[in-house]
């Protein structure tokens, strides 16, 4: 009867053990996959930014299709890979316990192209395929998003590039709840846009960010990214934007400074965004 007893107890005290890790995180509660867009160790293999990820505290990747991957796997992060090399990917990825939430920034040249990218997508566990599609490509790309159920989240690069304001994401996200925004704060910063603005009036279309925060400091005038808290990307005011809204999905730092050595930065950015979490009404 005691040897019962301790089992069961040994047990509970297993489970709320796992519970406690699943959710070690603030911003989990409220469905925040914070984690790295590679990009960020773009001069890295993947397998690297793997491990410089885990090494700032996060647990999810964006990826993105340029990356040589490494640690022994050849070739690069290309939606074309086959069958073989996306288990090799996967066991890579559970290696260092890091969950692929997003892809990007990519899209098809065609329609087969797309096929192969959304049917990359599914296999894989995105959520998000990050990307700027022509507009001629809206009426297959729309059908498929809804058959493998993986979003479509329209990126804005600076203005003028097809989707740096939010008009232009509106447009074509009207029609499905597969299409809506990936928010690149730092780049409506450097669009001459509010960032929490550009949120509000994309609300209930957000379904994912790149997270950045940029000051123009430069001799050319030219913004560069900064330790979170710092810049001119309003991160606190975002994060209280994204609470009302109750944002859920990928959330990827994107650090494209000091890319060296920029695994620092990236951490002390993570820390502020925790931090500041935690303080939010």
């Amino acid at each position: 009867m005691k040897l019962f007893k301790f089992t069961i107890l040994s047990c509970c005290v297993a489970l709320l053990s796992l519970s406690a890790m699943a959710q070690k995180n603030p911003e989990d509660k409220a469905g925040w996959k914070l984690g790295a867009q590679s990009y960020t160790f773009r001069l890295f293999t993947f397998a690297e930014a793997l491990q410089k990820i885990d090494s700032c505290g996060l647990k999810y990747v964006e990826a993105y299709p340029g990356q040589t991957i490494g640690g022994g796997i050849e070739g690069k992060m290309d939606f074309k890979m086959d069958a073989a090399k996306r288990k090799q990917v996967k066991d890579l990825l559970k290696k260092h316990g890091i969950t692929i939430t997003a892809y990007g920034v990519v899209k098809g040249k065609d329609e087969a192209e797309w096929k192969q990218l959304f049917e990359f997508a599914k296999d894989m566990g995105v959520l998000n395929i990050d990307t700027e599609p022509d507009p001629n490509q809206f009426a297959y790309i729309i059908p498929m998003a809804e058959k493998y159920k993986v979003n479509l989240a329209l990126h804005n690069h600076p203005k003028p590039s097809r989707y740096w304001h939010p008009d232009s994401v509106l447009k074509y996200a009207a029609g499905s709840k597969f299409v809506g925004s990936c928010s690149d704060i730092g780049h409506w910063v450097r669009s001459g846009l509010d960032p929490v603005e550009c949120l509000k009036q994309l609300e209930g279309h957000v379904l994912g960010m790149h997270f950045k925060d940029v000051v123009k400091d430069t001799p050319d005038g030219k913004y560069h990214d900064v330790v979170w808290g710092n810049g001119d990307s309003k991160v606190n005011e975002v994060m209280a934007e994204m609470k009302r809204q109750k944002f859920k999905g990928p959330i990827s730092v994107e650090y494209e400074y000091h890319w060296e050595n920029n695994g620092p930065e990236v951490a002390k950015s993570v820390q502020y965004f925790r931090e500041t979490y935690v303080k939010l009404k």
